[in-house]
């Protein structure tokens, strides 16, 4: 790879950590949650697929959130000691999200493939999951 194609390829993936950064920040703001800070060395980029992001927000809670190429969610730090677990719990949440849309009385056709984009992307998550090599700089 050229030293262009490399310089090319590492702006890319800063545009996109930014992207994922700021879609973080707008989640949680449409929560109702104002960030405050975020916890860089706990926090996890996966380039070019999703990043888990540790922040500490203004009502003095913490918070792990995901984004990337897929929906945006949050939860309280304390479902997962690391970004690593936050990934698996993510992904457990979306399967049964995504089974509670299947089995409800009135599905119509975007509920029905948001369930399907939530299988999709909660099978992925757990694939990242799985690769150690992805988690060697972990902390536990």
């Amino acid at each position: 790879m050229s030293e262009q194609q490399e310089q090319q390829k590492e702006q890319e993936i800063r545009e996109f950590q930014r992207h994922c950064f700021q879609s973080a920040q707008k989640h949680l703001a449409e929560k109702g949650i104002m960030p405050k800070s975020v916890v860089d060395k706990d926090s996890r980029f996966l380039a070019p697929l999703c990043a888990v992001w540790k922040f500490k927000a203004q009502n003095g809670k913490t918070y792990w959130v995901i984004t990337g190429r897929l929906p945006a969610d949050h939860v309280e730090v304390t479902a997962a000691t690391n970004a690593r677990e936050a990934m698996r719990y993510f992904s457990l949440q979306w399967q049964m999200q995504a089974e509670q849309l299947l089995n409800s009385q009135n599905l119509d056709k975007t509920q029905h493939d948001f369930a399907q984009l939530l299988i999709k992307r909660a099978h992925g998550l757990y694939e990242l999951c799985d690769k150690d090599a992805l988690w060697v700089n972990e902390p536990s």
